[in-house]
């Protein structure tokens, strides 16, 4: 009975509640003309979604929110998971409502965007060490379980894999479908994780799959919503927080590899081109590479998405 509980109403809920959602937000957000600003320097195939509605995250969050509030009361352990999502989810919604509603197409400036950032996950590691005993031990992949712990290094660790999960879920955010089939994934991984770790987070990674499933029936190609950066940034916040609590930040780079190389591609993309004045890819994130390259949208989400389903099985090979 208490799987059924923690596991599949946890789904359910978060599915019907985001499914029942979507019709009338999406609706709302084409009547208040909410749609998606596209930059002339993208690709050409992308100029036809323009006007689609964005700021779709909403939906996931308000689904994932809901349903995690049930469970609240019974395991405390959600709550820091539950602040980081909705915390990252608020910065991403008011760089999306500058954007579209007060037509700034770059949103929050830079230092305003890392400054939200920052105060999250400053509130989030002190939460953590005051309130919980996550401690400061890391588990160590393909170790048979040993852990490290790094004592005061633990801050700025934690700091640095938070803030670069986020942005790299961001990046990821850029195909339909794409950044939704990739962190319903993840999203699985870590629910078998806590299920086995008997941590109590069952009910909020559920609540984050059951949300994305429902998002994703709105969500594929051709895309009648887009998440925005209301939604890519508190689905990074998500996977990172549940990775944390779990002790695992150092399983990020191999279940969410695909994070990991989206906001590197960007990196590497812009320092060469500083340093050089060329490119190595043919646009970055990378995705828009292979779209570049002749690989149909399509191709490029399910690549992406069974990548990161073998590499949660390595994930699991791993603990």
């Amino acid at each position: 009975m208490n799987l059924n509980l923690n596991v599949v109403l946890p789904i359910l809920i978060s599915f019907v509640i985001t499914v029942l959602l979507s019709p009338f937000i999406i609706k709302y957000l084409q009547k208040l003309k909410f749609g998606q600003f596209v930059r002339d320097d993208g690709p050409e195939s992308h100029l036809s979604k323009a006007g689609t509605p964005t700021m779709g995250g909403v939906i996931i969050v308000l689904a994932f929110t809901i349903t995690s509030l049930i469970y609240v009361k019974d395991h405390k352990e959600i709550i820091p998971v539950l602040f980081v999502t909705l915390g990252f989810g608020l910065v991403g919604f008011l760089d999306d409502y500058i954007k579209i509603v007060m037509k700034r197409s770059l949103g929050l400036k830079a230092w305003q965007k890392m400054l939200g950032q920052i105060i999250v996950t400053g509130v989030f590691v002190f939460y953590l060490m005051k309130y919980t005993e996550v401690g400061t031990e890391f588990i160590l992949p393909f170790s048979g379980g040993k852990t490290w712990d790094v004592g005061y290094w633990f801050i700025p660790i934690v700091f640095f894999v938070v803030l670069g999960t986020v942005n790299g879920a961001n990046f990821t955010d850029g195909l339909d479908g794409l950044a939704s089939s990739v962190t319903v994934l993840i999203s699985v991984f870590f629910t078998v994780v806590a299920m086995a770790f008997d941590s109590g987070l069952e009910p909020v990674t559920c609540a984050a799959t059951g949300a994305l499933l429902g998002f994703l029936l709105f969500n594929v190609y051709p895309a009648r919503v887009f998440m925005g950066d209301t939604g890519s940034l508190a689905l990074g916040g998500f996977v990172v927080s549940v990775a944390v609590v779990l002790r695992m930040p150092l399983f990020i780079p191999i279940v969410a590899c695909i994070y990991l190389v989206e906001v590197l591609s960007v990196i590497i993309q812009v320092t060469y081109y500083k340093k050089t004045k060329k490119r190595i890819f043919k646009m970055a994130p990378i995705h828009h590479h292979f779209e570049l390259s002749g690989w149909p949208e399509t191709k490029v989400v399910a690549v992406f998405s069974i990548v990161t389903a073998v590499l949660c099985f390595i994930g699991l090979a791993a603990i």
